[in-house]
């Protein structure tokens, strides 16, 4: 080997384990942080403090109770729980002071700083088969007595959060929610961060969001589990405003949303102008929650490039919920969801609604308007189901390009659909206890082909077209006894055409009221 050769090889060599070297491992207990329920959160601080002046490196903490108070994470961190480490954090409200600049649902402001905080910072880690521990009751408890209450005096934390917020502009609808003055904190934000990995551990108790990162790059979460008992908004994961984001193997059973996508309320989240893209959430578990995939409703900076793939809703609200309203603006686009099932859930499978703040005054398209579009799911089977589906489109911008393929679903009602255009439904099963499996109203451009009820009901069409034009149903062939297959009805219907079917096991293949002008084709 060359002389220069042997230099730069010795040096690299050198250069390489003084890197590694820096990067400590610290065992927290040996560090001086108590396990045994006593707080340690200077210990704790300096331990991230003094790891990230080197460069980085891994605090271990070995079996034991930690108790603590906010914790700010820095570049190159890694947290590392061992099994029957329990990181509990304090009820103490001035542990979680000086407020930081955080998004709180959907808006940037000041407030509490999250249980583990970051800003500006990489190469996170959080991992292990430990437990962190929110101690979220008594925030709950504080909110609902806030809540319960008028003409109370304001809290310090409260005249805290109105002088630190005083040039933030929310829309009226939101005033309620911002006059009580009191941010519950998400057990974890990081904020414009990058590369995020969460893996192992199980969460609980959150105060409120419990996993959020916000306007970061390349966030892992992985065989994470989050338990939060019945509890006011203490969702389990919610990404906002970010991409490249990996959900998998998770099982999640929480006081609100399981998932959710955001990305910013109304005006402030359009001033940000930053979309959650690049999404994947695969091989997860659904329990308790008043959704199992929510998008929204906090989407004004535009969400899309999302799929969701191969999980288990069991037991939650409803399925898959994307929510928004007038005055929201932004576009969620490119969602793809497939290979799930759903059993015992409580409202409705799927759930696209533009009225989510009941606002019906009808306006101008602006960036104000909320659109969802390019959506599509297949390979779904739900059973206990509620409300198979409801799809609730604006008039000024209806809901674009929906699909629904290779669905199975046992519900009370079927799916209703007002305000919508260019919709399929391929081999769709939906067999009701009350009312049509598919009631279509107010929509252009329909096909629906191998649809079917498995038991029809007496004096009740399997579908209902109420103001419709330029439906196709075709290739339909009930195998069971149907009463009646089709009625149209409304003044509004135009161009709708049967083609291609087998009505060999069908009474009545189609009932028109007298208020339908256009002679519908039957073959």
């Amino acid at each position: 080997m060359k002389k220069n050769h042997i230099i730069f090889f010795v040096a690299y060599i050198l250069s390489s384990t003084a890197l590694f070297a820096s990067f400590r491992h610290y065992n927290v207990v040996e560090e001086g942080a108590n396990n045994n329920g006593i707080k340690c959160t200077q210990t704790l601080q300096k331990l991230i403090n003094a790891a990230s002046e080197q460069g980085g490196g891994t605090l271990f903490f070995p079996a034991g109770n930690y108790l603590t108070g906010a914790l700010e994470l820095k570049s190159n961190i890694t947290l590392d729980l061992e099994a029957g480490a329990v990181l509990k954090f304090s009820e103490d409200f001035d542990d979680y002071l000086p407020f930081v600049q955080l998004r709180w649902e959907g808006t940037v402001l000041n407030s509490f700083s999250p249980l583990l905080y970051a800003k500006n910072a990489e190469n996170i880690t959080i991992t292990g088969r430990g437990v962190i521990d929110g101690s979220g009751k008594a925030w709950w408890t504080e909110m609902y007595r806030i809540e319960s209450t008028e003409n109370l005096p304001l809290t310090k934390y409260q005249k805290m959060t109105q002088e630190q917020n005083k040039d933030l502009v929310t829309a009226p609808y939101y005033q309620r929610t911002r006059n009580f003055l009191f941010h519950r904190p998400p057990l974890f934000q990081a904020f414009k961060c990058k590369n995020i990995l969460i893996e192992g551990v199980t969460f609980q108790n959150a105060p409120f969001w419990t996993i959020n990162p916000a306007f970061c790059d390349n966030v892992s979460i992985d065989k994470v589990t989050i338990f939060n008992p019945p509890s006011p908004n203490t969702d389990g994961i919610n990404p906002t405003s970010c991409k490249n984001v990996h959900i998998s193997n998770c099982h999640i059973s929480v006081g609100d949303d399981c998932i959710t996508i955001k990305s910013g309320r109304d005006a402030d989240g359009r001033k940000w102008a930053t979309p959650t893209e690049n999404v994947t959430i695969t091989n997860s578990t659904m329990l308790s929650g008043h959704g199992g995939v929510v998008i929204g409703s906090e989407m004004s900076g535009g969400i899309k490039k999302i799929t969701i793939s191969n999980c288990v809703f069991d037991g939650t609200d409803r399925g898959i919920r994307i929510k928004s309203a007038r005055g929201r603006g932004g576009v969620v686009e490119d969602i793809q969801v497939s290979n799930i099932v759903m059993n015992n859930i409580k409202q409705e499978a799927f759930m696209l609604n533009m009225f989510y703040d009941k606002n019906t005054t009808e306006e101008e398209v602006s960036e104000r308007t909320p659109v969802f579009r390019n959506i599509h799911f297949s390979n779904i089977t739900g059973t206990a189901v509620n409300t198979a589906g409801r799809i609730l489109g604006i008039s000024e911008m209806p809901v674009q390009n929906v699909s629904f393929s290779n669905i199975y679903l046992e519900a009370e009602t079927g799916f209703e659909i007002h305000t919508a255009k260019d919709f399929k439904f391929n081999n769709v099963q939906v067999n009701t206890t009350i009312g049509p499996s598919f009631e279509i109203e107010n929509t252009q451009g329909f096909v629906l082909t191998s649809i079917s009820s498995k038991e029809p009901l007496e004096d009740t069409p399997v579908v209902k077209l109420i103001n419709v034009s330029n439906v196709l149903l075709t290739s339909n062939f009930p195998i069971t006894t149907t009463p009646l297959f089709l009625e149209v009805s409304g003044a509004e219907t135009r161009n709708v055409f049967l083609k291609n079917n087998v009505f060999d096991n069908v009474s009545v293949p189609l009932k028109s009221s007298k208020d339908v002008k256009f002679k519908i084709n039957l073959n």
